[in-house]
This record gives C-alpha cells, sequence and structure tokens, in this order.
C-alpha cells in the first residue's frame, strides 16, 4: 500500500486524492504520458520540483499501482518510470482539469517555465479521429497520437513515421487554444495554423 497518508474516508473521490492528491504528482502523470521517461529527463521537464520530492512521488506512485520503472537493455542501461494501465487511465483526468483550468491561465507571467510539450494535452482535446500528427512550434516540435488507446500519447520532437497531419503555429495561437480562446478547427479557419499532410487528420481540419 501506499506510505503516503489517507484521508480515512469511505468516499471514491477521497480514495483517488490518497492516490493522485499529493502536489507534483498529477504533473508527473503529464511528463510519463509521453512514454518512459528517465528521472533525470522528469526532473529536467518539472521545473521547480526538488530531488527529493520527486523521488518521493515516483515511489508513491509506484506503490499505488500508476507507475513502474524498469531498466532499459544495453547501451542505455538506465532505469525509466512509465505508467501502467491505471496510471495511463488518469488520460482524460489531466485532459478535464487542464480544461477547468483554461481561465487561469492568463497571460504568462514572466517566472512562468515552458516547455512546447506541455501544449501537447490542450491541443489534444480539439483533435479527433485516429492517427499521428506532428506541431511545430517556434519553443520546438512534439507530434500526437490521437485516438492512441495503449502507449504514448504524445512525446518530443518531429512524428516517428509518416504524419497524418502537421500543424505549424505560434505560442500565442498555441496559448490561445489552451486557454479556450480558440478552438483548433477555428484557428485553423482564420489562418493561424497551417495543415499540411493528406491524412484523414489534415483533410478533416482543412474542411471543417
Amino acid at each position: 500500500m501506499p506510505s503516503r497518508r489517507s484521508y480515512d474516508q469511505y468516499c471514491s473521490a477521497a480514495r483517488a486524492l490518497d492516490l493522485v492528491g499529493d502536489r507534483w504528482t498529477l504533473l508527473i502523470v503529464r511528463e510519463l504520458l509521453a512514454g518512459p521517461r528517465r528521472y533525470t529527463d522528469l526532473h529536467a521537464d518539472l521545473p521547480g520540483v526538488s530531488t527529493d520530492v520527486l523521488a518521493s512521488r515516483l515511489k508513491d506512485m509506484e506503490q499505488g499501482g500508476l507507475t513502474t520503472r524498469r531498466r532499459l537493455p544495453p547501451p542505455g542501461a538506465a532505469y525509466v518510470y512509465e505508467l501502467t494501465g491505471r496510471g495511463r487511465e488518469l488520460l482524460p483526468v489531466l485532459q478535464a482539469l487542464g480544461r477547468w483550468g483554461e481561465s487561469e491561465l492568463g497571460e504568462r507571467r514572466p517566472t512562468d517555465a515552458v516547455r512546447a510539450h506541455w501544449f501537447a494535452l490542450p491541443l489534444l482535446r480539439g483533435l479527433d479521429g485516429q492517427g499521428l500528427v506532428e506541431v511545430r512550434l517556434e519553443e520546438g516540435d512534439f507530434h500526437l497520437r490521437v485516438g492512441a488507446e495503449q502507449g504514448p500519447v504524445y512525446g518530443d520532437g518531429p512524428a516517428p513515421g509518416e504524419a497524418d497531419a502537421r500543424l505549424t503555429l505560434d505560442a500565442a495561437t498555441c496559448a490561445a487554444v489552451a486557454t479556450g480562446e480558440l478552438d483548433l478547427t477555428e484557428a485553423v479557419r482564420l489562418g493561424r495554423v497551417t495543415v499540411t499532410g493528406d491524412g484523414t487528420l489534415a483533410k478533416a481540419l482543412r474542411e471543417a
């Protein structure tokens, strides 16, 4: 059983918060939705978390059945953390939480860190169907696996293979989608998102 304290309430919401209610836990899930990650990579993409807290959260998440840890074969020979099926079920929870928090974003503060792939989940909400989408931002590229039932739902860098659609946009447009000011199809119609590719997803966005 997890070592963290429990609310000791016979309530499903309280039981869920026993597992994911600690600070940083859901943001670790956000990072692991990209697939297996090394500890050092997680720490780099979670600015502000201490090494002790990150190690503690990962241990609790493993004990709670949300993550597993395994050693990569040579030449990697490093340990990686990845979500279990139970942990991956938190994707719609994060999606709903992100939508609820749209109004809290406002203008980016000088102290706010940003990573290109943090826009992955807001963009994913605006895509229907299945396929591989590459997103190009000034801050970096990432890719989305729309409709993926297993495995990573997004990842850093260009698409690992032929993308069904490629989206090119600036950070301001991405932020507008993330805050709910624009939906993705409207941004395409306004010319703020350039869509290329011949896949079903690209055609659906251009024709919406």
